[in-house]
């Protein structure tokens, strides 16, 4: 049986980037009713330049589903230093779903977990018979390589990706894609406002995981640690188990989706209307000699 390529796409971190690419020149793209729509453009550009490069047979785009999950749950903190959306963004969060449904592209999103929860979840169950390609800016999500499983991170600029795979992934980090979420416990996440142990920087983390491996075999080695550090994960032993739950993708929730709806063929009339009522008739014209 051939093998299947299914590209699993961070919905939020495309449409993010998309909308502050644009926007900070002032660029906001708004329809004659004033709809903004600089992120969905930004978004679908992005989105179809993937399918072009990594040509999958099926596709789906994941999504956060609110602010509270399950981690904000177990630490109140966390990203509680993101601030809220921009105003012309806020309309753009279901707009850009309805795009992706015009595609007859699944989108898929779990109350109480986060995107990179439902992918991981996916790619997992995918990757036992097919191909998964993961599609983000998010170094997060670097921890689900795997056999079948690649992370395409994208870099400044459009199409422009480093693509990670179990077999380049040492290489490029001096780690294994597991190894990601103990260095996170270790050194926290700023963009996620957790600190992991306080004094403890990425440099001083990469060095304990290359020596150590994990957080459990390092913490049963303490004693032969420099004073300082064992000093600091002592004095910050329950955030550091803290930040290693919260950085663990969670790849058991309950979110399942038949590859039959995911295949990647699209209704060329749905994708018109759409795109004509969001005037990105210009777009249509580029859509039809690109993909």
């Amino acid at each position: 049986m051939d093998k299947n390529k299914i590209l699993l796409v961070d919905g939020m971190a495309l449409l993010f980037r998309g909308f502050f690419a644009t926007s900070f020149r002032g660029n906001f793209m708004k329809t004659s009713k004033g709809i903004p729509t600089n992120g969905i453009y930004q978004f679908m550009r992005y989105f179809l330049d993937a399918v072009e490069k990594f040509e999958p047979t099926h596709v789906i785009c994941c999504w956060d589903m609110g602010s509270k999950t399950f981690r904000t749950e177990l630490y109140d903190g966390y990203k509680a230093n993101r601030d809220a959306p921009p105003e012309e963004l806020i309309p753009q969060f279901d707009l850009v779903k309805e795009v992706v449904d015009s595609f007859d592209m699944p989108n898929i999103g779990k109350e109480s977990f986060e995107a990179d929860d439902c992918i991981g979840t996916l790619a997992k169950t995918y990757a036992k018979e097919h191909e998964v390609i993961i599609l983000t800016g998010d170094q997060d999500i670097l921890q689900l390589v795997d056999d079948g499983i690649q992370v395409a991170i994208m870099r400044k600029g459009q199409g422009n990706y480093e693509v990670f795979t179990k077999d380049n992934f040492y290489e490029k980090k001096g780690i294994q894609p597991r190894q990601v979420i103990d260095m996170k416990g270790l050194m926290g996440d700023s963009s996620d406002n957790y600190p992991g142990v306080k004094g403890i920087g990425e440099k001083t983390a990469l060095k304990l995981i290359q020596e150590y491996e994990t957080i459990d075999h390092l913490l049963a080695n303490l004693e032969n640690l420099p004073k300082g550090v064992q000093t600091k994960i002592k004095n910050n032993l329950e955030m550091l188990h803290l930040s290693r739950t919260l950085a663990e993708i969670k790849c058991d929730v309950p979110v399942s989706c038949s590859l039959d709806d995911a295949l990647w063929n699209y209704d060329d009339a749905k994708i018109r209307n759409k795109f004509s009522e969001l005037e990105f008739d210009h777009f249509y014209k580029l859509l039809k000699t690109t993909v």
